[in-house]
Parts: C-alpha cells; structure tokens; sequence
C-alpha cells in the first residue's frame, strides 16, 4: 500500500514522495519573462518539500496567454531566466516541472485582482510587479512603474462564441492556424528541454483552448475537429504525438484535464476515462484531474476532495497514474488519498500559497522523515537528514 511520502518512479524520473505544487497562475510577467518573482515563489516551494514543483501555466505563443502578465515559452531568449529557477529547484532536491499552455477565448483577460476581463488593445498601466531579470542585484532601487504592460489581442477558439458577457470575441481557428498551434506546442517542448525541465505537462483543462475543443458546449464546428468524440479530442491528440516526439523518452509527461464540466450535455467523466485510454497509448505518464471552467454557468459542488473521485475512477477504468487536485488541505486527508489507491499524487495549490512549508510540516505531522534544507536543521525534528544538492533526474 502506498503511503504520502513513499517515493514514486515515473519513466526515469524518481519523486522522493507524493506532494506536488500545482500550477498556479501569477500574473507577474512581462514580455512573457520570468523574474524575481517567479524565482522566489517557484524556489520557496523546492525548500519547503514539495516532490515537484510546477510554473505556473505557460503559454507556447503570445497570443495563448490568459493576460498580457502571463508567464511565456514562446521565445527561446525565455529559456534562460526559467533555466535559472531550474537550477535552484534541483539544488533542493526537487523535480522541477513546467505546464505548456494556450488560453484560447479565454485569452486577453486581465488578471484576477483588475477584474479578469477583457483587455483592449493598446498600453496599459504600469506594472506594480518587480519585473527585473534573476541575475540583477535585488536590492538595487528600480521603479516599476517605468514598465508600462501590453495590450490586448483577438484570442482564437473553436468557434466565435466568447466565454461570457465582458469577454473578448474570438476568432475561429481555421486548418492552418491549428497545426500553427501544434507546432507551438512542439517547439515550446524543446525550449522547456533546454532550461532543463523534468516534467512537461499539457494543460487541457479550465476551459481553456485544448478543453475548449473537447467540450460539445463550446465546440460546435463541423469539420474534422467538431461533433464526435473522434474528432473533438484530435487537436488534444495532435499536439500531445507533438509534445511526446520532442520530450526524451526518460522523462515523464503529464496532462491537465477537467473531467467534467459539471453541465448536462457538457464534457463528462465518462469521455475523460475514454480519452485518457488513449492517451497513456501515446506515451502519457500521469493525468493530473481538475474540473470544470468551460462556461461560466456551471455548478460546481466545491468541497473537501470534490475532484478526488475523477482522479479515482480514471485510475481505474483508464488505467494510468493519477493526481488529485482540489481542496485538499490536510496531511492525513491528503494520506489517505494515496493510501487508499484514489490518486498516485496530490496537487497542493491554496494550501501552499498559505503555507509553503506544508510538505515539511506533513511529515512531521504523519511520523514520516524528509530531508530539510541544512540551512533550516536547527529548527527541524532530531534526525532529520540534510538535504544534498543534486537533482532527481538519474
């Protein structure tokens, strides 16, 4: 029986326990760049324990982020500054993960704390981020409210059905702009490759562009991408055969989806297990299993493990590893999870945002032992081991 902190081999690739950090969107970037802020909020959680550690959601072309302010891969000058929170994260004895993403209608939005709506073209206010580059002196006076942020753009979908009043109209995707999308996802791979990444993950969940092809309550195109489940989940498989032809054998790949959209006649679990089968037979590692985010109308009965059962039921009926994301907030409901064989992982995001030490303090609360930074062993248990430099790639 698996226990929290027991380790778990995927491909190559050994996770020293079950605790992973979900992608949590920052809103913190210009031009697509990480900066100290990524460093610092990505690093902080390899000090505190977690097993893998996972950027925010990251778009593969500037037009697939959610907001102008979103983390970016879509320049290979973008490898450096994300290559150097690699390298720390690894020094933690973490596995370091990056989730490629593109919005789709959900694009061109501002972030959650200016409204979440749409962004019209032209500048915007300056940035009230530190936008600065890793390697400058921290310390250093600079005046962020020289940066003035982008604009917005038309984002793209399946059709021309915007996500809600408020929301920009999308432009509909025709053939060539989809392999173009494909393509961004191949090239993204190569780049998260380069900064030394150990996990890729392909985010198709939250209503954003992957999801949006497979619900039939956005996707109602008529061509080869549209109607049935065959067709709805193409643009998902394309791009997963791309991904998977450019990240090394050794190495895991994992993907995002919501599992329903908790609407009658919406995306449901029953096609999610369908479309995981397939996707384990193309070299998918983990699926890690959220929900919901297709329409704004959805009901969604949020709760203590509400998403636990998806994860659960895909195990099982799809036969592939799985994590569990959602309200998870104790070490012991976060135990039995995987004790109990619902899900292989817990995705932590709420809890480590309060709490970035939560994997430290878990395994004191369950009697387990976990490698502390040797900088923090004259405040953990008697015994603890110190934790070494190297990374957890073999």
């Amino acid at each position: 029986m698996p226990q929290l902190f027991d380790p778990l081999r995927l491909r190559g690739l050994t996770l020293p326990h079950r605790i992973l950090v979900s992608p949590m969107c920052q809103y913190s970037s210009i031009d697509g760049f990480a900066n100290a802020w990524h460093f610092v909020h990505l690093g902080s959680r390899a000090v505190g324990g977690a097993a893998l550690v996972f950027t925010e959601a990251t778009a593969v072309t500037a037009k697939g982020r959610i907001s102008p302010d979103d983390l970016g891969i879509w320049r290979d000058d973008h490898i450096e500054q994300l290559s150097r929170i690699v390298r720390f994260i690894h020094m933690q004895g973490s596995a370091a993960a990056i989730q490629l993403a593109h919005a789709g209608r959900k694009g061109s939005t501002a972030p959650p704390w200016e409204g979440g709506l749409m962004v019209p073209p032209g500048p915007r206010p300056p940035a009230l981020f530190d936008s600065r580059p890793i390697e400058l002196d921290l310390a250093s006076p600079r005046r962020t409210d020289t940066a003035l942020r982008e604009g917005g753009w038309q984002p793209v979908g399946p059709t021309d059905q915007p996500f809600g009043p408020g929301y920009p109209v999308p432009r509909p995707l025709a053939d060539d702009d989809i392999s173009e999308i494909v393509d961004a996802f191949k090239n993204a791979t190569q780049r998260a490759l380069a900064a030394g990444f150990d996990v890729v993950e392909v985010h198709a969940a939250h209503g954003y562009l992957i999801h949006q092809f497979l619900s039939p309550l956005i996707n109602t195109r008529t061509d080869r991408y549209g109607g049935s489940l065959q067709n709805r989940v193409r643009l998902f498989v394309s791009i997963v055969d791309a991904v998977r032809a450019e990240w090394p054998e050794r190495l895991p790949l994992f993907v995002r989806i919501s599992a329903t959209d908790w609407v009658p006649g919406g995306w449901d679990i029953a096609e999610a297990v369908e479309l995981c089968a397939m996707l384990r037979d193309r070299g998918v590692d983990l699926v890690d299993c959220s929900s919901s985010g297709a329409v704004p109308y959805a009901q969604v009965p949020v709760g203590p493990g509400y998403q636990v059962p998806f994860a659960e039921r895909i195990r099982r009926e799809a036969h592939i590893a799985t994590g569990a994301v959602g309200m998870i907030i104790t070490p012991a409901q976060a135990d039995q999870i995987v004790r109990n064989d619902r899900a292989d992982v817990v995705f932590l995001a709420r809890e480590l945002l309060r709490d970035p030490y939560w994997p430290l303090r878990a395994a004191r609360e369950l009697e387990q032992t976990i490698a502390w930074p040797r900088q923090y062993l004259r405040a953990a248990p008697p015994h603890t081991p110190p934790r070494g430099s190297v990374g957890p790639r073999d």
